[in-house]
């Protein structure tokens, strides 16, 4: 049986074991990427936020992406029966980057991949993670390749960017289930040839179905949008046929898409999702580090999974650069509460755009421009910037603008 050693393995190509394979790799350690599919593939996560520029900027990756001439993305836009409110990155509350690029990922992916292969870091594609046996922090995993070959590969420390196939997790039953209300999405990519340039395509459309039904708008550089629906199982049932008839009666359905996506070439037949949201009970242990969607994945709707990746992984990556030089790390401290401050803050603003908390503050008549900023860095992805009142108070702080606005419409009439 062939045998490998390296200092770390990293499971998973995607932004977080990229991110991280990246990083560890630049520190002059020994990195080496297994991924169970071939690359490019298709995943969800089309739509970034401005934090996650930061952690591609120190991977080394932010040349090739912008060679690739990627959609620019300066905002979000959230529609209901007509009304409209608008969120630019330019005007959040944070200090950092006002901008970032939404993406096709099996393109983006793979230019990542590639860009980490140039800089010596070896990626075994169609590769699955079959065992792993930890001797303290030291480990070995099996691994299997398509044509059936096994090997081993030894490593000092495992970063697990797994993303859903969640390999430690499955493996030593660290699942934990998530206390969201599990949805569903039926989605595709349609050729958008009727796109107004005036309004779009420069930033993510959130469309306001009904009370517990939305539609994602992200336009693409190539002309391409991807469109999807989401709403709880049930909602779909009322829409028979196949899933790309199904997919054009909802199109039909909603007058700001009705007429502009009419009779479209849907560049693929339609994909359906559900029950995505899943959580870890645990995010590291003696020999490894879970990053990115395998520690928690929450709810597409405000584009926080690409984020938590590429943040968990760019932290994770430095902790086990200190580790592996000898230092000792509380990973609790320095890695797990960090990261529940991003991913409970998402949670919080996630429940709130479901219990229609954030549909008052968003359409609310007469919006207060510095709160608007504060609400808009949370929507950049600056969720762990403590000095921003809603993320400090991101438990209550919401109900209680909520509550105020609702008072006082109703004292104005």
């Amino acid at each position: 049986m062939k045998k490998n050693k390296v200092d770390v393995l990293v499971i998973g190509a995607g932004p977080s074991g990229t991110i991280a394979a990246s990083i560890i790799n630049k520190a002059g350690f020994k990195v080496m990427i297994v991924e169970k599919l071939k690359f490019p593939r298709f995943v969800i996560g089309e739509s970034l936020l401005p934090r996650c520029m930061e952690a591609l900027n120190e991977a080394g990756f932010l040349e090739a992406i912008k060679a690739a001439g990627f959609q620019e993305k300066f905002g979000a836009k959230f529609v209901k029966n007509g009304k409209v409110c608008d969120y630019f990155f330019a005007d959040q509350f944070t200090y950092g980057w006002n901008w970032t690029w939404q993406v096709p990922r099996g393109e983006f992916d793979k230019i990542l991949a590639d860009t980490v292969e140039k800089m010596g870091v070896i990626i075994n594609y169609e590769t699955t993670v079959t065992g792993i046996e930890f001797n303290g922090s030291n480990s070995v995993t099996f691994v299997e390749d398509i044509e059936g070959n096994k090997s081993q590969i030894e490593a000092k420390f495992i970063v697990d960017g797994s993303g859903y196939g969640r390999v430690i997790p499955n493996l030593f039953n660290l699942n934990r289930q998530s206390h969201l209300i599990p949805r569903k999405t039926i989605f595709s990519h349609i050729k958008d040839s009727k796109r107004s340039l005036d309004d779009e395509p420069n930033r993510i459309t959130i469309i306001v179905y009904d009370q517990r039904t939305w539609i994602w708008v992200i336009p693409f550089s190539n002309g391409n949008t991807s469109v999807g629906f989401v709403s709880e199982p049930d909602f779909f049932g009322k829409f028979g046929g196949s899933t790309e008839e199904q997919l054009r009666a909802l199109i039909a359905t909603e007058s700001y898409l009705s007429e502009r996506m009419k009779d479209v070439k849907m560049i693929f037949e339609p994909k359906i999702l559900e029950s995505w949201s899943a959580s870890s009970s645990i995010f590291y242990g003696d020999g490894f580090v879970l990053t990115g969607n395998v520690t928690e994945f929450l709810d597409p709707v405000f584009s926080s999974g690409v984020t938590l990746a590429t943040v968990s992984s760019q932290l994770a990556s430095h902790l086990v650069i200190r580790k592996l030089n000898g230092e000792h790390i509380d990973w609790n401290k320095e890695y797990t509460e960090p990261m529940m401050q991003g991913v409970d803050t998402f949670r919080s603003y996630v429940v709130a755009w479901y219990e229609g908390t954030l549909d008052t503050i968003f359409f609310a008549n007469n919006q207060d421009p510095s709160i608007k900023s504060m609400i808009c860095s949370v929507l950049a992805g600056y969720v762990w910037d403590v000095s921003n009142p809603y993320v400090k108070e991101h438990k209550t702080i919401l109900q209680k603008l909520a509550r105020t606005i609702t008072l006082r419409d109703s004292l104005i009439e």
